[in-house]
């Protein structure tokens, strides 16, 4: 499975370092301007530091990339964490970055398109960008990591996210809500 993970300038990035660390699958990073500064301040890093996750980074500035084109498959884009400027961009039909454009790629291309948000509250433009995205066949998944699973840190938090973004991926199942009394 090809997928393209981008990072924008909304918190949380520790997310998007924990999925691109757990996931084990071909991946292609692109890390918005914003997001650069927000690996920064959050976790001291840099995009350097998510190179030995991934197959590829493209800069976002780079609308030559072949990400940027339905030529060259991929079968799902992430853009972890979103930021709600990023999710209004694309539901506009603004490409002007590697990210929104590859996000319009994966809309006409019908492949997944999933956007996890991570802002709080939510405007009500937001809310409408989100539901004008839905109905076009993007998957809006805030950062709203369940419970149910009684996470006691915050890394347990995070796993429990991540492995619920790759069950929606198809690339392994999580733990459901009571699944053991399924057996």
């Amino acid at each position: 499975m090809r997928i393209v993970v981008g990072i924008t300038g909304a918190s949380g990035v520790l997310f998007a370092r924990e999925f691109l660390r757990q996931c084990d699958t071909e991946k292609y990073l692109i890390v918005s301007k914003w997001g650069s500064v927000v690996l920064r301040d959050e976790l001291g890093i840099t995009e350097r530091d998510l190179l030995p996750y991934v197959q590829k980074y493209f800069h976002d500035d780079d609308l030559t990339a072949p990400i940027a084109s339905g030529s060259n498959k991929i079968d799902a884009v992430v853009i972890l964490p979103c930021s709600t400027s990023t999710l209004g961009k694309i539901a506009s039909g603004i490409g002007d970055t590697l990210i929104t454009r590859v996000a319009h790629v994966a809309l006409k291309e019908r492949w997944k398109l999933i956007l996890c948000v991570r802002e709080t509250p939510l405007s009500t433009i937001t809310l409408e960008h989100a539901m004008k995205l839905s109905m076009h066949g993007a998957l809006i998944m805030p950062i709203s990591p369940p419970f149910y699973t009684k996470p006691s840190t915050l890394d347990d938090v995070i796993a429990v996210f991540v492995e619920k973004l790759c069950n929606i991926l198809g690339i392994r199942e999580s733990r459901g809500w009571r699944s053991e009394n399924l057996e």
